[in-house]
């Protein structure tokens, strides 16, 4: 069974950039790796995605522009690098990987089999 391992998150003042990485504990089986996010009260979004074998990625309109979803493949990770950081993006930022069988990838959370266990990201005003 694949893990996956979050890393990156914090606190930072609005305009702040940060960067999430996403280990995984093997790479070439996977389809597609994406991130989610959750904010208390509020339903779990998707905010990035990416397919391993062409790097063809994906965003929400709230992030588009200022999130970056990349991937190094000698590393088994993928990244969310995130600047310009609001408010409003304050949440548990998950990320999450698919394989091939199910077709193409997009926000549809249940489409993801394997997910990691979150990290928190905080923006203050």
């Amino acid at each position: 069974q694949v893990e996956l391992v979050e890393s990156g998150g914090g606190s930072v003042q609005a305009g702040g950039s940060l960067r999430l990485s996403c280990a995984a504990s093997e790479y070439t089986n996977l389809w597609c790796i994406a991130w989610f996010r959750q904010a208390p009260g509020k339903e779990r979004e998707g905010v990035a995605r990416i397919y391993r074998t062409t790097s063809s990625a994906i965003y929400a309109d709230s992030v588009k522009d200022r999130f970056t979803i990349s991937q190094d493949g000698a590393k088994n990770t993928v990244y969310l690098q995130m600047n310009s950081l609001k408010p409003e993006d304050t949440a548990m930022y998950y990320c999450a990987a698919a394989d091939i069988r199910g077709g193409e990838c997009f926000f549809f959370a249940p489409r993801y089999k394997i997910w990691g266990q979150g990290t928190q990201v905080t923006v203050s005003s």
